[in-house]
């Protein structure tokens, strides 16, 4: 059994991590600015900004899984934005390695979320984890907070692994929530041309990948997490209004509007990143229960 401390245990993918970990039988301390609010395991404070953090959440932990950041698409671009983005994501790893050191003797792995927008925007070329960084704010920020990770890495000589996640998949918030407001009234829309790549995984997937990490030696230094058979923009657009029990008709976005509404955040949903997961299912032996965009998104709605 596994003592394992979740930052960011509240969102989309760590409380259902948690809720998997959970019924393995492993112990779950979540990390929360309110911990009184946290109803489902048990949880201690922790203030990436002031730096402080609740010592009993590290006494006996075996592993940290650390997803706490800032949304990346849920404000405009300001220049204050991008810096919160950034900082919300180094300041909680530079916390953690700090308590690491302090209280966590027994921590034996520190897993975190990362971006595939490290690559930023590669049109159609396969990358993969030896692929260089690419440009923009993207790439920029999530460059800095591999960075403090590997500083994290230095300070304590843990097994550290850096999960590159592509688009995660769930009704229940993130990307797909959004692409389904306007589905169930009939549009499912695609942005620009819609030949710009996606690259996706279920979030139960996903989640198994961070199990994976958690129990895996082998699980070390970047990894993508996403699904071995990305998709176009235009193709997600028409496998959902396909899945929808109220066919959805496909119809453009056009990218100048998109540009004009939501400025550079708009490389969120325009950038086209082809990523290979060779690593997780070949190397790392990683099984997917949902490879293909269908049969995703048909378990998922």
């Amino acid at each position: 059994m596994h003592t394992v401390v979740i930052g960011g245990g509240t969102g989309l993918i760590g409380s259902r991590l948690a809720d998997l970990l959970a019924a393995r039988g492993d112990e779950v301390r979540i990390l929360s600015r309110s911990p009184e609010k946290v109803q489902s395991h048990t949880a201690y404070a922790w203030d990436a900004q002031a730096m402080t953090i609740d010592p009993a959440a590290l006494t006996g932990a075996t592993h940290v899984v650390n997803l706490a950041g800032a949304g990346i698409a849920d404000a405009r671009w300001t220049e204050e934005r991008k810096r919160l983005i950034i900082d919300s994501r180094t300041q909680t790893t530079a916390l953690l390695g700090q308590a690491i050191r302090e209280h966590g003797e027994g921590v034996r792995a520190y897993i975190s979320a990362s971006a595939i927008g490290y690559y930023g925007d590669r049109g159609d070329a396969w990358v993969d984890e030896s692929s260089q960084p690419g440009h923009g704010f993207l790439s920029e920020s999530t460059q800095a907070w591999e960075a403090a990770v590997q500083a994290l890495a230095g300070n304590t000589g843990l097994r550290t692994c850096l999960m590159r996640t592509g688009i995660a998949l769930s009704p229940e918030g993130g990307a797909l929530a959004e692409m389904l407001k306007p589905a169930r009234w009939g549009i499912s829309g695609y942005f620009g041309r819609g030949q710009q790549w996606y690259s996706w995984i279920h979030l139960d997937d996903l989640c198994r990948a961070y199990l994976a990490a958690i129990d895996d030696e082998a699980y070390e230094g970047p990894v993508n997490a996403v699904a071995p058979v990305p998709v176009r923009n235009k193709t997600l657009a028409q496998s959902l209004a396909r899945t929808l029990d109220n066919p959805a008709l496909t119809a453009p976005v056009p990218a100048f509007g998109l540009r004009l509404a939501f400025g550079e955040m708009s490389h969120t949903i325009l950038d086209s990143c082809r990523v290979s997961s060779q690593r997780l299912a070949d190397k790392l032996g990683f099984d997917f229960e949902w490879p293909e965009i269908d049969g995703a998104l048909r378990e998922l709605l």
